[in-house]
């Protein structure tokens, strides 16, 4: 069975289905709000062992354990502060991933051997359905190869892994917000920004009603989660980012080379004599487009794609720290 057909709910077969293989120890892909998602049983250290060995992600990395509420928290987590549940309520189901001190029994391999557990409640109604009847916890971490662009369809996650390695993969159409979630760290005094994400900076701090610190790689974090690697969410083809003015010598440079190069942008230069791929003007669009279209021009026999950087509004952060990771050369 490859896929359901992409529908809001799943039949009683499609989650029988899916429940038994993750009760077997058996990987599915499922879709979130943000992006798809290869998910294990939690529970089972040799179930998430497989999510390592598909995506070829190293052992010390943590996943995200995807729960379906607040009323699970104590289930994985100890010592929970009162801005855990704050944030809960006014952020789950959705795309805000909180990293607490984790219960004893929580399984090395999900926090990477550290005393933390990344905990989200993600907003799509297939998922939601699906982890209301397992009950449990589904480590989760993005259905890709490690450091590849992320996923936002159920093609992409077909594209990436044999039938072999994932029997069945839950298609749940195109993710909704298009970039991973906002992790936020509840360790230690302060509430501290280490990935930006799906729910902004502004909105969380309106809710704690104080200053978010704000980490950008795991050095400064004091922390190992999800996508702070400073490389990441890269595609296969060279990416150069920068300004149009900056990246116009090197455009030239390619193309008097004889290279196959595209500029992807907001605003179509007509002064470029190249293939311009545009992209749309609302950081809500764009976020939602742009893992497909890394993934899209990444197939089409380029030899480096181009990218002329958005704007640097805080409505951008999470865009360029995906876009950051994700270049082989910035300007």
């Amino acid at each position: 069975m490859n896929s359901t057909a992409h529908t809001a709910h799943l039949t009683t077969a499609e989650l029988n289905t899916a429940l038994s293989l993750l009760r077997a120890g058996e990987l599915v892909g499922i879709p979130t709000e943000t992006v798809y998602g290869l998910a294990a049983d939690a529970s089972q250290p040799a179930a998430v062992a497989k999510i390592f060995a598909a995506k070829g992600r190293p052992a010390d990395h943590p996943v995200i354990v995807h729960i379906a509420g607040a009323e699970q928290l104590a289930a994985w987590a100890q010592n929970i502060p009162d801005e855990a549940y704050l944030l809960a309520e006014h952020f789950w189901p959705g795309p805000l991933t909180l990293i607490l001190e984790r219960q004893p029994h929580v399984s090395d391999s999900v926090t990477g051997g550290q005393n933390t557990v990344g905990l989200r409640a993600p907003a799509h109604p297939i998922t939601q359905q699906l982890l209301q009847h397992f009950g449990g916890g589904l480590a989760a971490p993005s259905a890709n190869q490690f450091g590849h662009v992320s996923p936002t369809i159920a093609a992409h996650v077909r594209s990436e892994f044999s039938q072999d390695v994932l029997q069945l993969v839950l298609d749940g159409g195109a993710c909704d917000v298009g970039v991973e979630s906002t992790i936020v760290s509840l360790i230690g005094e302060t509430p501290k920004l280490l990935r930006p994400g799906g729910v902004s900076r502004e909105a969380i701090e309106a809710v704690l009603g104080h200053d978010l610190e704000h980490h950008t790689n795991q050095h400064s974090a004091k922390q190992r989660v999800s996508g702070l690697l400073d490389s990441h969410y890269a595609p296969r083809t060279t990416l150069i980012t920068g300004n149009t003015e900056q990246l116009q010598a090197e455009i030239q440079q390619q193309q008097q080379l004889g290279k196959k190069v595209v500029l992807i942008t907001q605003n179509i230069n007509t002064n470029l004599k190249l293939e311009q791929y545009l992209m749309p003007s609302s950081p809500e669009a764009y976020a939602h487009q742009i893992y497909a279209t890394l993934r899209q021009l990444d197939l089409q026999g380029y030899d480096t794609l181009f990218l002329a950087s958005p704007p640097t509004s805080a409505a951008w952060l999470a865009i360029h720290d995906r876009l950051g990771r994700a270049a082989h050369q910035r300007y």
